[in-house]
This record gives structure tokens, sequence and C-alpha cells, in this order.
């Protein structure tokens, strides 16, 4: 059986995460983490609740199944204009080999944009993963319910509250609902399967009725226009992760603009 997307990346994760490891070990990394200067975490969730839009910008130079979207894209210009534009949270991929980021990126971003929350997004498998995120000054990182078991998932988010952190939980489809704890702060419909990376809008509409109440739902992927917004809004969405459809444009800030615009102008 050909092995699918998500099975290439976690394997590669692991390989990444043991040569991190050999030049920062775990209790390096811990001292580093203890040393900073204590930083209170913004809240995404509550951004994603006070927000007229409740659009998180993604900052994503590649992925594995369109390659290349925007090579030369500046991290600090483009995170930076997201935030000026109203975005209520920024995501940045910080996968290397697959989506061409790296840690380095998310604290440009935080230089960028001091007063908006920001997802650390990547693959994350492991406790040394979650103190990298404090140290490079996330706010919130996914957890992938595909890329995990229960117990393991429950296990990271309790280690992400420890350290301040909250946790957006990525599901694909129902019954990957049992990953949901309390340490669970927004809960992530991805309309792009992982191991196809086929994408479908409809997987959030599917699954809006049966998400739990009480916490942020976030549409992720496939997303472009304010109609569809607009529509998943009224299905019961309280945010919406979008990236592609800005990064492949000139000015990834300005389309973002535009399309908050055209949101405000049709909702009045």
């Amino acid at each position: 059986m050909k092995e699918d997307i998500l099975t290439q990346i976690i394997a590669n994760k692991r390989k990444e995460i043991s040569r991190q490891m050999e030049a920062v070990s775990m209790k390096q990394l811990e001292a580093i983490v203890a040393m900073r200067e204590t930083r209170e975490p913004l809240s995404l969730s509550r951004s994603i609740m006070s927000s007229p839009t409740g659009i998180i910008s993604e900052f994503k130079r590649r992925s594995p199944s369109k390659g290349w979207i925007n090579s030369e894209a500046d991290v600090r210009l483009i995170t930076g204009g997201y935030a000026e534009a109203g975005a209520a949270g920024l995501s940045v991929l910080t996968d290397t080999d697959f989506f061409g980021g790296s840690e380095g990126d998310l604290l440009k971003a935080r230089l960028s944009a001091p007063t908006t929350p920001i997802l650390r997004k990547d693959f994350i498998i492991s406790e040394y993963q979650i103190l990298q995120s404090v140290a490079i000054q996330a706010d919130a990182i996914l957890l992938i319910a595909a890329a995990l078991e229960k117990n393991e998932c429950k296990r990271l988010a309790e280690m992400a509250h420890r350290l301040g952190l909250e946790v957006l939980l990525e599901i694909h489809s129902e019954d990957e609902l049992e990953y949901v704890t309390e340490c669970i702060d927004l809960i992530g419909v991805n309309n792009r399967n992982l191991g196809s990376f086929h994408t479908d809008v409809e997987n959030s509409f599917r699954l809006a009725e049966r998400l739990p109440k009480g916490i942020p739902h976030i549409s992720e992927s496939g997303i472009s226009e304010a109609d569809t917004i607009i529509t998943l809004r009224q299905a019961g969405y309280n945010g919406f992760l979008m990236g592609e459809s800005f990064m492949k444009t000139e000015d990834p800030a300005n389309t973002l603009k535009i399309l908050i615009q055209d949101m405000k102008r049709k909702i009045k």
C-alpha cells in the first residue's frame, strides 16, 4: 500500500526532533524556557470569539500538494500586515522539509505582531516541541488527531496548558471527536484530508452539528471567499484558518484586507 503524506511527514518529524535534541537536549531546552522573561501568552480563543471576522491568517511558503506557493515571502512584512489588516490570529508554519518554514519564522512574526495571538502550526508529537513553542513565544499549538494516539494527545495538551499555551485540536472526521478533553481550547475541522491532501469545504458543514458546544469552532483549509465564511458562520463556526488563498497573491496582507471589507459589505 502506498504510504500517505501524513505518514511520511510524521516519520520525518521524528528524525528532525532527534537531530534537534542532539544539538539542544531536553534539559537544556527546559533551562532556556525557565530563564526566559515571563511572558503572558495571548488568548487565541478569546480573540476569535471577540473578532468580527474570526480569520486566522497563515504564513506558509509551500505545501506537499502545491509545492512552493511563495518562496520569497517575508515573514515579518506579511505577518505584520496581517495583524494590521485585522486578523484575529496568526498561524505560522514551522515545519521545514515539507512547508519551508522554521521556528525562527515564528519569532520574527512575534516581533512584527506583538499583540496578535500566534498559533504554531506544525506536526507536534513530542514534549520537546511544546517546550520549543514556549521558547519561540507561540501562544497556541496545533495538535492533530490523525497524527496522535488519544492518550498522547491528552498528555501533550495537558503539558501545553501547564506552560500557558492554548491548544487547537484538529480533526477531520466524527470519530476523532473522542480526542476532545478539558485541555482543548479550540476545535478545528480540517477540510483537507492529511493522507491524500484532497480538500473539500463540505467537510466542515458535515461535522458542524456534531461539534461540542462551549468551545470555539474553526474551519480550516480550502476557504477563499467571503460568501463561504458567512455561510460557515451561519453553520456555527467562529474562526477560519486561511493561508494559501492569501500567500499565493502578490500582497497577502492586502488580500486579507480586501476579504474583510467584502465580508463587512455583505453582512450589512
